[in-house]
């Protein structure tokens, strides 16, 4: 009797109030990032300003991976948003060549994306994160280290440390070390990115390949050196975002330019510093961020 009565229902109820019981799909977004601790620190800082703004849940899924793991994830769509940098961007994902020029470098990358990936590069957040190639202080001051170019004459008895994705990217390792002449006394070992400072200070590796942004770098007391022939193309930090999110969410757009040009270079190291050297909660740190600036 109750299947008879529940077919009756059926019947007899308009359709548009049956429709109108119909849940609509709860919006949500996600938010993705790279393998290392700025990467988890920006994803956090664009998933609560989101929320805030929107009043949209984020998903975090953080430390994925590689720049193509995280591209193709956007691809799939099983991720709406992250931050990349315009250099890592064009040569790795674009697979063109370096270009020197901050401006031209961006709106390369933005018109490409949107052509061929349907994803939206928005405004920079206002600090570049390139490669740092970094040595011990101590080394420094005894063998008058200040640009990359002094290397050449020691790097053949000096051994190498590196990320992964730097040793195989064609702005990375064997392009850098062409354009300054270097010959390492082997190949550069490879490790995970967070612990290529513990390598180098514990005397393991005698240069590492890390980021100009990276909170260690000061904490301990270790020295970047200047990159006096431009190898490295500018990498500016930017938000990128499904074209899909953003026609799902409207106020997600404006929600985003509110970021445009808020994090300086030094900001960024002290953010990073503050997770990797103090060891504090991510989403603390961001959530007192984002009240400095006004967030």
């Amino acid at each position: 009797m109750r299947r008879i009565l529940a077919c009756f229902l059926l019947l007899v109820v308009p359709l548009g109030l049956v429709s109108a019981c119909k849940r609509s799909p709860a919006k949500k977004l996600v938010v993705g990032s790279k393998f290392f601790t700025e990467q988890v620190v920006l994803a956090e800082l664009l998933a609560q300003h989101v929320e805030a703004r929107t009043g949209v849940p984020v998903e975090r899924k953080t430390n994925l991976g590689g720049t193509l793991l995280i591209h193709k994830a956007m691809l799939a769509g099983d991720l709406d948003l992250y931050v990349e940098y315009t250099g890592t961007a064009l040569t790795a994902v674009l697979g063109e060549s370096p270009q020197s020029d901050s401006k031209t470098t961006y709106q390369r990358v933005k018109d490409q994306y949107a052509r061929r990936f349907g994803l939206e590069v928005v405004e920079p957040l206002g600090f570049e994160n390139t490669f740092a190639m970094v040595v011990r202080s101590d080394d420094a001051a005894r063998l008058h280290l200040k640009n990359m170019s002094d290397l050449a004459p020691i790097s053949p008895r000096w051994h190498a440390a590196v990320g992964y994705e730097f040793l195989e990217r064609p702005d990375g390792f064997h392009g850098w070390s062409q354009a300054y002449g270097l010959k390492f006394a082997e190949t550069p070992r490879v490790m995970d990115l967070g612990l290529l400072y513990r390598a180098l200070t514990q005397h393991q590796a005698d240069i590492v390949a890390g980021n100009s942004t990276d909170g260690l770098i000061e904490a301990l007391h270790l020295v970047p050196l200047d990159d006096d022939r431009h190898y490295f193309p500018p990498y500016d930090a930017v938000p990128v975002v499904r074209r899909a999110a953003l026609e799902h969410v409207p106020q997600l757009r404006a929600a985003l330019a509110e970021l445009a040009g808020k994090i300086s270079a030094e900001d960024m190291r002290r953010l990073n510093a503050a997770v990797d050297a103090d060891q504090r909660d991510v989403k603390t740190v961001v959530r007192e961020f984002r009240q400095t600036k006004g967030l």
